[in-house]
């Protein structure tokens, strides 16, 4: 079967806490893993939770400041260490590139692996299609189907940007439409793959036999002020995970430094639709994270919410 969730292995903005690292995320799609933003320790949080060189797939980083970056380091190191046998791919800014290269070779070691760098410039757009590895899984559904990885431009006093990944729609077999219809079996993949199927003298279309599947959407926005590049990543999401830097009392701080409030981040998520919001990137000046999730339900969002803490896990919600 396929596995999607989000490994949370840093919570904390700017400087670590005795209970919060720096940032650092993996998301598990299907067979890839795509790590977000790896901030200092990140290779020692992968450790404790079970993440190994070999699930980073790609390495996704919104910023250059150093919570977002330092980890770079010791992960790209660890990956060549490891011998991980599948390239990686990494996106950062493009205006960050010197910072990027100086991460990459902080230190002397013996490159083993193929890390292709694909920065991001201008507004953002489409920076990856991955297909599929799991094709169909028979009358129940689809395997993996793989996704489109864009960015988008946001809003903070160094350039960044945010990722969001999209699953291609799709359809839905009915397992009692197939079976009115005498389907079964390797009819079923090839009804699938040519759309239509001739069945004692009828065609079958895969219509008939299916519904609409809505493809699942993922975003990760990290240190930004309110912009519509964080508004369209986070359209229809089934799960976005979000910085909530300060409180709402603290809000002129939020702007002044290019930073969102739990209550913004939240009414954000609430008109995007969002179907799970994970809160993240704490202030050091907060001790309760209660506070987070008290003033995001009073903002007004109503979907699932999690306050993310350091290595737990979030799956994906199931499709609609």
């Amino acid at each position: 079967m396929s596995s999607r969730e989000l490994v949370v292995l840093g919570t904390a903005s700017q400087v670590p806490t005795r209970h919060r690292n720096h940032n650092g995320y993996l998301l598990r799609w299907d067979g890839e893993g795509i790590l977000f933003d790896p901030g200092e320790g990140t290779q020692r949080q992968m450790l404790r939770a079970g993440v190994a060189a070999h699930d980073i797939n790609r390495i996704c980083i919104t910023h250059f400041h150093g919570d977002h970056s330092l980890g770079l380091a010791g992960v790209v190191q660890r990956i060549n260490l490891d011998r991980v046998p599948h390239p990686v791919t990494a996106h950062y800014p493009a205006s960050g590139q010197r910072f990027f290269e100086r991460l990459r070779y902080a230190t002397a070691y013996r490159e083993t692996v193929s890390l292709t760098e694909a920065p991001v410039a201008g507004e953002g757009g489409v920076l990856a299609s991955a297909a599929g590895a799991g094709g169909s899984t028979g009358a129940g559904g689809t395997g993996a189907a793989g996704y489109t990885l864009e960015a988008r431009k946001l809003s903070h006093p160094v350039e960044s940007y945010g990722y969001r990944l999209t699953e291609p729609d799709g359809r839905r077999m009915l397992p009692e439409r197939l079976a009115a219809h005498g389907i079964r079996g390797p009819e079923i993949g090839r009804l699938q793959r040519e759309g239509a199927l001739v069945r004692e003298g009828r065609t079958v279309t895969l219509e008939e036999v299916s519904e609409a599947r809505r493809g699942q959407r993922f975003a990760f926005v990290m240190d930004t002020r309110l912009c519509e590049g964080a508004k369209e990543l986070a359209q229809g999401c089934d799960l976005l995970v979000i910085e909530s830097t300060f409180l709402d009392e603290d809000e002129p701080l939020a702007i002044e430094y290019g930073h969102l409030t739990a209550g913004q981040a939240a009414r954000l998520a609430a008109e995007a639709g969002v179907r799970h919001l994970v809160l993240t990137h704490f202030s050091q000046r907060y001790g309760d994270p209660s506070d987070f999730e008290r003033q995001a339900r009073a903002a007004g969002f109503a979907g699932e919410l999690t306050v993310a803490r350091d290595l737990m896990s979030v799956p994906l919600p199931k499709r609609r």
